[in-house]
Formats: structure tokens, C-alpha cells, sequence
């Protein structure tokens, strides 16, 4: 949540046209790169590693269930390991040579590599003089921030996740509302081009 209010302040300063503070201390280009790098890791280990399992066959060969509940239990998969949990549907086989290695990987990118920018983050704050707040700036304490707050979390991630859950999650609902049992795109039966 921290990186969020450090977004939020960021383009609050952006409305008003001024540099944006946050707790009394002014921040900058170097604050607020990293701050979107570390939101930036959180879903490139989610999507990134989504992506990679659904196109290889070594990710393909976990699925028991094509279709769109297949992306959905690899993508449910990637999401758990990186908050940290580590769980899966039922219908994927996470015991395999590739799945151990890349969760294992995303969990620890989940704990460690997130966390890295935001104590760079913490560092440079930490070494900056308290400032007075200025007519332009806006209080962390107010119902406009909350509300802004709310927006820029609501906006980045529906931004960012949207299309993968509307490959996974939302079109089986569709598919179930509508009565359909074809599969709409089966992952584990994509032909691959032999070279």
C-alpha cells in the first residue's frame, strides 16, 4: 500500500503542478522509479511467468482441465506463489521438474525482489529534510486523498490484470452463462510448428 500512496502522491502532484510530498518530504524522479518497479516486478512475476507456462509445453502438460479454466488455474498458481501462500487449483499438476522451479523462483521474487526498490525507496526519503506542507500539497489525512488513493489502486490494477483475467476467469463464466461446454481454446491441443 505504501508503493500505492507513493503513486498517489505522485499524480496528485501531477494535478496540481507541483512536486508531489508525501509525510513531509519531497518527491522525486529517483523515488517514484522505483516505486514503479517494484509494482512493476509484482506483476511481471505474475503475467510474466503466466504467459511462459501457458505457451511452453512443460507448462501445458500440468493443465487437467483445457480451456479457460486451465489459464485460469495456471494464472491463480503464479498469483498465490507470489503473494507469498504457494497454493493451486486442484486440477494442476504443480509437481513437475518446471513448475517446482519457476514457483519457487516467483515466490522468492514475490518476497525479496519487490521489497528492494521500496527500501531504496525508504533510504532516500529517510535522508531528505522535512519540509513544510505548502499550499499545493495535498494532506495524506484527507477524504480527497483516500479517494484518489482508491482511484490510482482500482485503475493499475484493472490495468494490469484485466486482460488475463478476462482470458481466464471471465470468459469461463461467459461460457458457463451461456450453456456452452465446447472448449473455446484448449491449450494443451495448440499444434506447434516442428522446425
Amino acid at each position: 500500500m505504501l508503493a500505492f500512496a507513493i503513486v498517489t502522491m505522485f499524480v496528485a502532484g501531477l494535478m496540481v503542478g507541483r512536486t508531489p510530498e508525501y509525510l513531509g518530504k519531497k518527491l522525486e524522479a529517483r523515488e517514484v522509479k522505483m516505486t514503479m518497479l517494484s509494482l512493476l516486478s509484482y506483476s511481471l512475476s505474475i503475467l510474466g511467468c503466466t504467459a511462459l507456462a501457458a505457451a511452453i509445453p512443460q507448462g501445458v502438460a500440468g493443465i487437467a482441465n483445457g480451456g479457460p479454466h486451465g489459464f485460469s488455474e495456471i494464472l491463480y498458481a503464479f498469483a498465490s506463489a507470489t503473494g507469498n501462500n504457494g497454493s493451486s487449483f486442484a486440477g494442476l499438476s504443480t509437481n513437475t521438474l518446471f513448475y517446482n522451479v519457476v514457483l519457487a523462483a516467483v515466490m522468492a521474487m514475490g518476497r525479496f525482489i519487490y521489497v528492494i526498490p521500496l527500501l531504496a525507496v525508504a533510504g532516500s526519503l529517510a535522508q531528505k529534510t522535512r519540509v513544510e506542507p505548502s499550499a499545493g500539497s495535498v494532506p495524506t489525512h484527507s477524504p480527497q486523498f483516500v479517494g484518489l488513493l482508491a482511484g490510482v489502486v482500482l485503475i493499475m490494477g484493472d490495468l494490469a490484470y484485466f486482460p488475463a483475467v478476462s482470458l481466464g476467469p471471465v470468459t469461463e463464466q461467459v461460457a458457463m452463462s451461456s450453456g456452452s461446454n465446447s472448449r473455446l481454446l484448449d491449450l494443451r491441443t495448440i499444434r506447434r510448428p516442428v522446425n
